[in-house]
């Protein structure tokens, strides 16, 4: 029977075959098991399945988005009996061991339930994932910085780029591009929220479980993510960023959400001398 402690996931869409194979080949010697759940329209990726033998490819042609994809393997990698789980984008670029020292922190620190290490261009600029909880002017001042005259102090604030940039903090938003997950925790904050197809998916996610567990940034270590920025470079996509915008802010509170002025409170208080 394959061990199943340190489990992972990756949901591939249309995905780049080759660039895909290298690494999940890095991954399957760092995690005892890969999930990928592919959301293309047809089962071309079914080979990938043939990689190693701790790896399982799920076909869900109906493409019904990222978290609902990433649940199914939850589910599977709670019912194995995984201790931790790894959500991991397929633009991701792995150069060295993120696995371990990310569970040796964990393991460390109980009251940690989710992590990501720190993110990088492929240029290896920083790229500023870790958040505060978004007012939903922000979201727009965010896409509009570029002519906002007030837009660099705003942005410094909002996406913490004023803190030291190898800082260990808690945060309430992390990206769901690479994530580690305390399973323990899943069972008691839940999974991905499936209203969300694509987009905000992580703020939810993140949210939830910083309300009982820490959401710790960790940037002794390092992935390359080829960011894509689609939402400002297609209008379908754009539309469903839209809507999961909507969805985000009606589940939290649009203007009033007291408790997102408390989270960032707390976050902001780590960073004063």
């Amino acid at each position: 029977m394959i061990n199943k402690t340190v489990t992972g996931s990756i949901v591939l869409y249309n995905t780049d075959i080759d660039e895909i194979t290298n690494l999940i080949e890095f991954i399957l010697k760092k995690i005892d098991y890969l999930y990928l759940i592919d959301n293309s329209p047809t089962d071309k990726l079914k080979d990938l399945a043939s990689i190693g033998d701790n790896l399982d490819y799920f076909h869900l042609s109906s493409n019904p988005g990222f978290g609902v994809a990433h649940n199914v393997t939850i589910r599977n990698s709670i019912e194995s009996g995984s201790k931790y789980h790894f959500i991991i984008n397929p633009d991701i670029e792995i150069r060295e061991d993120v696995f371990t020292p990310m569970i040796d922190f964990m393991e460390k620190h109980p009251d940690v339930g989710m992590m990501m290490p720190k993110v990088l261009n492929k240029d290896g600029s920083v790229q500023n994932l870790p958040k505060l909880l978004p007012h939903p002017v922000w979201i727009f001042r965010r896409k509009l910085k570029k002519i906002d005259p007030f837009g660099k102090a705003f942005i410094n604030n909002y996406e913490l780029r004023m803190v030291p940039k190898d800082l260990i903090y808690n945060v309430p938003i992390l990206s769901g591009c690479f994530t580690l997950l305390r399973l323990d925790a899943i069972k008691k904050v839940g999974m991905y929220d499936e209203n969300f197809f694509m987009y905000f998916e992580d703020f939810d996610f993140s949210r939830r479980m910083h309300q009982k567990y820490k959401t710790v940034y960790f940037p002794e270590v390092s992935v390359i993510h080829g960011y894509e920025g689609g939402a400002n470079k297609s209008w379908k996509l754009f539309k469903i960023f839209i809507k999961s915008m909507i969805t985000y802010f009606n589940k939290w509170g649009w203007f009033f959400d007291e408790e997102r002025k408390k989270f960032n409170k707390e976050t902001l208080k780590q960073f004063k001398k």
